[in-house]
């Protein structure tokens, strides 16, 4: 029987590890979300956000604009909110509505305060940093979880054959290029991926990202790998389920992460910690 890997508890954790520090440094980061329309998914992404940042003391606002909203409105309201002194972090809400050119939005996001790391200049941070480089200030938030469990559950990723199956923007190439800089093999499968099965049974670690239900079946994983499953899909009884079958896979693998309580409480708890980050810069250059 797998071990669980508990990000609901992780992420506690970090958040109050991040309370104590802001107390202690006297710096009080603040998080802004820009929301347009009233996306279901969102809407309870923001609200975790917003409970996050009251546990662990950071100012934050959320701006709600109607799903009619102008590409210039937010355009705007992101210059407006760029000028806010206590703002060190912002966020808009992903997706946008499709008449909004949502590259557009991206690249208007102040680069110092991208705690989403969705700016090209950032993802190109990423993307040439070398491994012994100084961490980021910056790095993508569901990616830098994954990272965080695998350090917290002491998961071995020097030398072991990672398999990332989706290849998003944010989540299955950041995630690739962070396991390459800790000196992982790593394989990106996606839907034209022959023989997925065979592919994935090679891996030490598997991480799915794809958006599937239950697409990961037990025979495709080999014993004792670490399965990390990055998926949320809400199922015709209402229930959620993560894009591997957990009940068999945790009978092979020797770690594996439950959905809900995985990876999805560490992506906030690593959004407030790129938030801590750049208050800390921006307090260390007053």
């Amino acid at each position: 029987m797998a071990i669980l890997i508990d990000g609901k508890k992780i992420s506690s954790d970090i958040i109050n590890e991040m309370k104590a520090e802001c107390e202690k440094l006297g710096v009080k980061p603040g998080l802004v979300v820009i929301m347009v329309g009233d996306d279901p998914a969102s809407t309870v992404y923001v609200r975790n956000k917003e409970k996050a940042c009251d546990q662990a003391g950071f100012y934050h606002k959320t701006h709600k604009l109607p799903a009619t909203a102008t590409e210039e409105e937010v355009l705007l309201l992101l210059k407006d909110v760029e000028q806010g002194c206590n703002v060190h972090g912002v966020i808009v809400q992903l997706p946008l509505p499709k008449h909004i050119n949502e590259e557009r939005i991206i690249n208007a996001i102040p680069i110092d305060k991208d705690v989403d790391c969705f700016h090209p200049f950032n993802v190109g941070k990423l993307l040439t940093k070398k491994k012994g480089d100084a961490p980021l200030l910056c790095a993508p938030c569901t990616p830098a979880g994954v990272m965080e469990l695998l350090d917290r559950y002491d998961v071995d990723i020097a030398g072991k054959h990672a398999v990332i199956i989706g290849r998003s923007n944010i989540v299955g190439k950041p995630l690739s290029l962070m396991l390459l800089n800790r000196d992982a093999t790593v394989t990106i499968c996606h839907s034209r991926t022959e023989d997925l099965g065979s592919v994935i049974r090679t891996a030490d670690i598997v991480v799915a990202a794809v958006g599937v239900p239950k697409l990961i079946r037990a025979d495709m994983i080999k014993d004792g790998a670490v399965v990390i499953d990055v998926g949320v899909n809400r199922m015709p009884d209402g229930k959620l389920c993560g894009d591997v079958d957990f009940d068999k896979i945790r009978e092979k693998a020797v770690a594996i992460t439950p959905v809900p309580g995985g990876v999805g409480p560490m992506t906030i708890a690593m959004l407030l910690r790129n938030t801590l980050s750049l208050a800390k810069r921006k307090n260390s250059c007053e």
